[in-house]
């Protein structure tokens, strides 16, 4: 094949054209602010920013008053964990979140310990999931909100959702959920899931980067931030702002289209996945990182062992892979999660992550398939 092939869709996706043809005109038909309330421009733009609203509220089963629109979602959970912890201080000072989560709340977890929070960072096994008794005794009385991710960013992952709200509201705390990876890829509902605080990013179900989402519980329990920006009351005071237009109906148009195709998406990939680490697998010393039972369908961390992951990646110069998360490509660190995981720092070192799309095709498979066998018999040699 003569063209690149994309295989990295955990970091970013390509905004459908469709989403695109919708966001076009409010960025020079539809110009108005969205918070202007005295004319036509800015009545037609908060009519298409509630649209939106209700378009995003639905993927994930909420009502339009509890999502407020963010730049992406290391913003939405910078807002959550920082709201959380000034607004709940007088209950306690204690956060619980994972070792494999994203840097975006393990890095916001470890700013709070500097102003007196106190965190607990839990394992996993193996297979990348947490062990709920070690979560139960974890929490306190102390224990303000809990951060567990959906679906890992890196090996994808899916934690048992559900049953880890379960435990976290049987002892009244809040519920925080890094859904990123999740929605548009497995059905996401925050009232049959349990989920108090959600975020989400348009970027990684294609649409456009510099927009996202946060869900905050309104009732059962209702859920109180204290916002990150202020300076004018947008978003009912939780996100002040000029609106994003185009972006917030680009999310809304990408979280429709999502809605609607994800069981087809789902079989699609979930065929060229199985078809890609079949193949691979048949190489000597070649196994998955992660489980693979509790999984999302279109992402796959293969381990090289004895290989440096960086030594194949020079010489598939055409196709976009990753070794772990996009927003640590630039780190010489081994992936935190795969560490947090048990891997040896050489075998974190000879993985690498392929993430499919719905824009993979057979074709660009088969050719990753046969570069990537030719490659790896010629460095065993």
């Amino acid at each position: 094949m003569s063209k690149s092939i994309y295989l990295d869709y955990n970091a970013t996706s390509p905004v459908d054209e469709r989403v695109l043809k919708t966001m076009f005109p409010y960025f020079s038909e539809h110009f108005g602010n969205a918070a202007s309330k005295t004319h036509e421009y800015g009545w037609v733009a908060e009519e298409a920013v509630n649209k939106a609203r209700k378009q995003v509220a639905e993927i994930i089963g909420a009502i339009d008053q509890e999502l407020i629109f963010t730049s992406g979602a290391t913003e939405a959970l910078n807002t959550a964990i920082k709201g959380v912890f000034e607004n709940y201080h007088t209950k306690g000072n204690h956060i619980v979140t994972v070792k494999t989560e994203h840097k975006a709340v393990l890095d916001t977890c470890k700013s709070l310990e500097e102003k007196g929070a106190t965190i607990t960072y839990l394992n996993t096994d193996r297979e990348g999931l947490i062990d709920l008794d070690e979560l139960k005794a974890a929490i306190t009385d102390k224990t303000i909100l809990v951060a567990v991710m959906y679906a890992n960013n890196e090996t994808g992952v899916m934690q048992p959702i559900r049953q880890i709200a379960d435990i976290v509201h049987e002892q009244r705390s809040v519920f925080l959920c890094d859904a990123t990876q999740a929605i548009g890829k497995t059905l996401v509902n925050v009232e049959e899931d349990g989920i108090d605080l959600l975020c989400m990013s348009a970027h990684k179900l294609y649409g456009p980067k510099g927009i996202g989402a946060l869900y905050i519980r309104r009732k059962n329990p209702r859920v109180s931030l204290v916002p990150l920006i202020e300076g004018g009351g947008h978003e009912r005071g939780l996100r002040s702002g000029t609106l994003n237009v185009p972006g917030i109906v680009g999310l809304g148009e990408a979280c429709q289209i999502a809605g609607a195709e994800m069981w087809e998406n789902n079989s699609n990939i979930s065929k060229l996945r199985a078809h890609l680490e079949h193949q691979l697998l048949d190489l000597p010393g070649l196994r998955i990182n992660g489980s693979t039972r509790h999984r999302l369908y279109n992402t796959s961390n293969i381990c090289f062992s004895g290989l440096k992951a960086n030594t194949l990646l020079s010489k598939l110069k055409h196709i976009a892979v990753a070794t772990g998360s996009a927003c640590t490509s630039a780190s010489a660190e081994p992936s935190h999660v795969l560490r947090a995981m048990g891997l040896s720092d050489e075998d974190a070192y000879s993985s690498l992550r392929f993430s499919l799309g719905k824009y993979t095709t057979a074709e660009e498979i088969e050719h990753t398939i046969r570069l990537i066998k030719e490659l790896y018999q010629h460095e065993q040699q």
